[in-house]
């Protein structure tokens, strides 16, 4: 783990503000604001995503009103993004391109759908074993389970 220096307070009224450290400039930038929880938590799952795919390590700090002050909720530990082996399941079939494509896609779907409901429970900031997790569920279940077990999550993440 890299020294990163701390995550300073956002300036302004409190409110819900995610920060991100950029390592190559090694400052945080502010990521996303809302007035409400649960905007904010939805973006940083989407930039973490979109961080962890193009290789980038991720640190996000949540910041956010605590008894109209502010206050830092979180700042989890940064993960470096590691890819997982290609496993038999990852690689297209051989033979016909078009169904093994199919596939592919519809696999990927899956896991899309699953990482939209941890992001919408609060969970963004997932290690490589909850990303394994979440392969091995994509490969046992089928999309409308995988849509369920996502709905279920949504629910959850909405009931704080």
């Amino acid at each position: 783990m890299q020294n990163r220096p701390p995550c300073p307070r956002p300036p302004g009224a409190p409110r819900w503000v995610a920060m991100f450290h950029r390592p190559s400039q090694d400052s945080w930038t502010v990521g996303a604001e809302s007035p409400d929880r649960a905007p904010v938590l939805y973006a940083v799952g989407d930039m973490t995503q979109t961080l962890r795919a193009r290789g980038e390590e991720v640190a996000v700090a949540l910041w956010g009103p605590e008894d109209g002050a502010w206050h830092l909720f979180g700042a989890p530990a940064a993960r470096a993004a590691a890819p997982a082996p290609a496993g038999p399941a990852d690689r297209p079939a051989s033979g016909g391109g078009e169904p093994a494509r199919l596939v592919e896609r519809m696999r990927d779907r899956r896991h899309q759908v699953l990482l939209a409901g941890l992001s919408k429970a609060g969970l963004y900031d997932l290690s490589s074993e909850d990303d394994e997790a979440v392969r091995a569920l994509v490969e046992l279940l089928d999309e409308p389970t995988v849509r369920r077990v996502a709905h279920w999550l949504s629910v959850a993440g909405g009931e704080r």
